[in-house]
């Protein structure tokens, strides 16, 4: 029986995710997995050991040996070779700053957490909005504020504007995690970013423009217009998800 795959815990995704040499080239891009991009992360940028960088991932040293040894293979390859390199897929999750699994004192979700989480009731379910000046903003990815309303009966019962403080994208489902959001309406969306919110568990309502404040109400009375196959019109830079076989 083959041992099913133990995900590998990240801080957050990485902030570009395709790098193209120039010129001419024929072969398909390299692939990066996100949990291979944190391994070097951690270890060649960090300077963590591989036995604190496998407390970090929450797997042990011989694993991380393989993931390490895979990750300096293909950047070599790509360097060398002159190949493109994208960063997706991997078996993975995101850190939920617990301190009981995450090793690092400076964890990036420790602090989201701290600045970010938010109390609910058991009856509000929590939608979250990409904002600009009273607007559904367009791109996921750039959105420097989320307005956040709670929803109780199909009513709209509180509402506040968020200042994601400059985080960059790559931890925009970790803030919307922390805040304890059910839903996200966005405009365009990242396929990446899509993995991402399903496998935080946040439904994801993309393709949407307009006023924010009338889109909720849409979204409350259950006639809300969107798009499900709605992604940015710009390369995707917002990560992934865990795959389906990562346990």
């Amino acid at each position: 029986m083959v041992r099913p795959v133990k995900c590998r815990r990240i801080c957050y995704f990485p902030e570009t995710l395709e790098f193209i040499p120039k010129g001419e080239f024929a072969n398909d891009p390299i692939i990066l997995t996100i949990d291979e991009y944190e391994t070097i992360r951690l270890i060649d940028k960090e300077g963590l050991s591989q036995e604190e960088c496998g407390l970090q991932l929450g797997v042990g040293r011989t694993t991380v040996q393989k993931i390490y040894d895979n990750a300096r293979k293909k950047i070599a390859d790509a360097l060398v070779l002159g190949l493109p390199l994208k960063i997706e897929g991997g078996q993975f999750h995101l850190c939920n700053g617990n301190p009981r699994y995450c090793y690092k004192n400076d964890c990036q979700m420790k602090q989201i957490l701290t600045d970010f989480e938010r109390d609910k009731g058991e009856d509000v379910m929590r939608v979250a909005v990409t904002y600009e000046d009273g607007m559904v903003f367009q791109h996921f990815g750039r959105t420097a504020f989320f307005k956040v309303y709670d929803i109780e009966n199909g009513e709209i019962i509180s509402s506040e504007v968020v200042d994601n403080n400059g985080i960059g994208h790559g931890a925009l489902v970790g803030i919307l995690t922390a805040m304890n959001v059910d839903a996200l309406i966005c405009g365009g969306i990242g396929p990446g970013a899509q993995n991402a919110m399903a496998s935080s568990g946040i439904e994801l309502f993309p393709g949407v423009s307009g006023n924010a404040d009338d889109v909720v109400k849409d979204f409350a009375a259950g006639h809300l217009a969107y798009d499900p196959d709605a992604q940015c019109d710009h390369h995707d830079h917002h990560g992934g998800g865990c795959e389906h076989h990562c346990h």
